[in-house]
């Protein structure tokens, strides 16, 4: 993929506390989890207002029998580069925040360049080693101060080691002896299981702790606590771990002390921009991004200022990984830097495509491929594909595989790939379903006519004037031969659509409609925001209304004008908080308003139909009230 370097893994560090985490969220039940997470209560809720209990309770299960990836700190060897990638080549030593995997496809600016003295196994700390560097900058910390870390865990005895690489006074506590023992070794003046702030006093003449590191992973506010009191008047206090967070103001308002979250490894963590898209910040105005970071932690272990050898206690083969977590789970032996191997490059063969059970030998369905398993294809359209009973889904590609092989053996596919083209050039099959980002859609449905291959595929059909020249060209071309090509407008397929068309085939006149969309506000930054991969709200969702209103008064559209909102600031997007109206060729007129202004918990999408003496409205596609007549 374009901005994606392909790595074949050499080691990758278990973060057993955080993955320790995910699997303990995993065995709850759904009340469990929703004790977890009332943030995603309040979004189930408002999904059932809307879409009703038993689709919604559905929909959940699925979302929790997603399968997922464990790990995100590792090193190896690049296989491949895809367009854009200029900083990486193949054979290149990189370490990245790719999960455990033989080989993963990982975005460029969560990769970096692995020093050549460096081993692969100490190389997979530099993500981890991001984690406790970014909350090192954010304490602020200056040579001759001294920082307190609170939890000596793998990300605790990181920030002791950098501490004192870059020349300050680290002093750690956690309640493990051993693992105090182990801080001294890295660097720590002194730690010990019982610390108290006195003691902290007692070290720096009075002052306090210039900054505390809070590296802990528990439930107990008695980090805080003990943070608030250690740290100086005009103090920094830095969470990076996970811990109750019931703060006392009194001893941060009379200290003035300062108290900060660290996102992960560093700037343009959760930044789409960065992330997905490859657009790095400049160094001058944002000179630690994640990527540096990671790159500071790796050059360190180069020069040998930073040795992480010895918080490596164990090794796994990748096929005995289930034993590392299974120790984790037991907790019967004490553990910390758990290390994942894999077979060396030249002995491994990349293949795009698993096979998951042999082909049947007859059967009268339509053999079919789908392209693409986000949570619209896995959640509605794949479930609808089966449950018609005429298709038969033999494959499932999605761009990095997991969820491909997921749902290929939830519906029980022969095979799963991350190779589209193999799709096209599989003469089995007799249609495909490309149900991905907007983005890939004209090239799919090119390559579909030029496959003959019978398409389904999701609105919108294209992004561009130009995407839709090359297809009716290609189309024209094809000529008797084209195959099927069906676009993904559902609203004219609903049996209140039905009810409306009928009621008005006879009126004799032309038509005025007005729908709206109660669509609410998503972020700026979301993949269908973003012009080139989702073309905007208005292509890729209210292009259902002008396909319903076409649908409705049975002619197409011949004129358009649009308004949206003003944007004053230019930071949030307005384009889809406007009106669309339409004149259509038998005269009939349609008022479309795309509103992202809104609230949710109102209903979401109405259609009024005027004319030949009638009235129609549907209301959310549940209800339909017909009026003719004075009834």
């Amino acid at each position: 993929m374009p901005g994606q370097v392909l790595i074949a893994n050499q080691a990758s560090l278990v973060s057993a506390g955080t993955e320790k985490m995910a699997m303990d969220l995993a065995k709850k039940s759904l009340l469990g989890k929703a004790r977890e997470r009332p943030d995603h209560v309040r979004r189930v809720l408002e999904k059932i207002r809307n879409e009703g209990f038993f689709n919604t309770i559905r929909q959940v299960r699925k979302k929790l029998d997603e399968p997922m990836t464990m790990g995100y700190s590792s090193a190896g060897v690049v296989l491949a580069c895809g367009a854009g990638v200029q900083e990486y080549k193949p054979g290149d030593r990189v370490a990245s925040n790719g999960p455990h995997a033989e080989v993963v496809s990982i975005a460029r600016n969560l990769c970096a360049h692995v020093p050549d003295n460096v081993p692969f196994d100490q190389a997979s700390f530099g993500v981890l080693g991001a984690i406790a560097l970014q909350g090192i900058r954010l304490a602020h910390c200056q040579v001759g101060e001294t920082v307190l870390v609170i939890g000596l865990g793998l990300v605790g005895q990181l920030t002791v080691a950098l501490l004192r690489a870059a020349g300050i006074q680290a002093v750690g506590t956690d309640l493990d002896p051993a693992r105090c023992q182990l801080a001294e070794k890295m660097g720590a003046t002194f730690a010990r299981t019982n610390l108290r702030s006195e003691d902290l006093h007692a070290l720096t003449r009075e002052r306090g702790a210039d900054a505390v590191i809070i590296t802990a992973s528990t439930k107990s506010n008695g980090p805080i606590e003990l943070a608030a009191s250690a740290v100086r008047q005009k103090g920094r206090v830095v969470l990076v771990g996970v811990v109750g967070l019931e703060l006392d103001r009194r001893p941060f308002y009379f200290k003035e002390a300062e108290f900060v979250v660290s996102c992960s490894y560093g700037p343009g963590r959760y930044d789409t921009n960065y992330e997905d898209r490859g657009m790095d910040y400049p160094a001058a105005y944002v000179r630690w991004t994640e990527q540096r970071n990671i790159q500071a932690v790796l050059d360190l272990i180069g020069t040998g200022k930073l040795d992480v050898a010895p918080l490596i206690s164990h090794r796994f083969a990748i096929d005995r990984a289930t034993e590392a977590y299974a120790m984790i789970e037991r907790n019967d032996e004490p553990f910390l830097g758990i290390v994942i191997d894999y077979p060396e490059v030249a002995t491994r063969k990349p293949t795009s495509t698993i096979q998951l059970r042999p082909r049947q030998a007859t059967s009268d369905r339509i053999r079919c491929g789908v392209l693409g398993s986000g949570n619209f294809a896995r959640m509605v359209l794949m479930p609808a594909i089966k449950a018609s009973g005429d298709f038969e889904i033999a494959t499932v590609c999605s761009a990095k595989g997991l969820t491909a092989t997921g749902e290929a053996k939830v519906f029980n596919a022969e095979s799963s790939t991350t190779e589209e083209e193999s799709l096209f050039r599989d003469d089995s099959l007799e249609a495909i379903f490309s149900i991905t980002r907007h983005d890939h859609h004209a090239s799919h449905v090119l390559r579909a006519i030029e496959s003959r291959k019978n398409l389904f595929v999701e609105k919108p059909l294209c992004l561009t004037l130009e995407e839709l020249a090359n297809i009716e060209a290609a189309l024209h071309g094809a000529g008797d031969q084209a195959p099927l090509i069906m676009v993904g407008f559902n609203r004219r397929f609903s049996p209140a659509a039905k009810d409306l068309r009928n009621f008005f085939k006879d009126a004799h006149s032309p038509l005025t409609i007005a729908i709206r969309f109660n669509a609410g506000e998503i972020p700026a930054d979301n993949w269908t925001q973003n012009e080139q991969e989702g073309g905007g709200r208005i292509i890729g969702e209210a292009c259902h209304a002008i396909d319903l209103a076409t649908y409705l008064c049975g002619s197409p559209p011949i004129r358009v004008f649009a308004e949206s909102i003003r944007n004053p600031d230019g930071a949030r997007v307005t384009d889809d908080q406007c009106f669309i109206t339409l004149r259509h060729a038998n005269g009939s007129v349609t008022s479309i308003g795309y509103l992202a202004g809104g609230d949710k918990a109102f209903p979401k999408e109405r259609v009024e139909v005027f004319g030949g003496g009638r009235v129609g409205v549907i209301d959310d596609f549940r209800s339909v009230t017909l009026c003719k007549g004075g009834r």
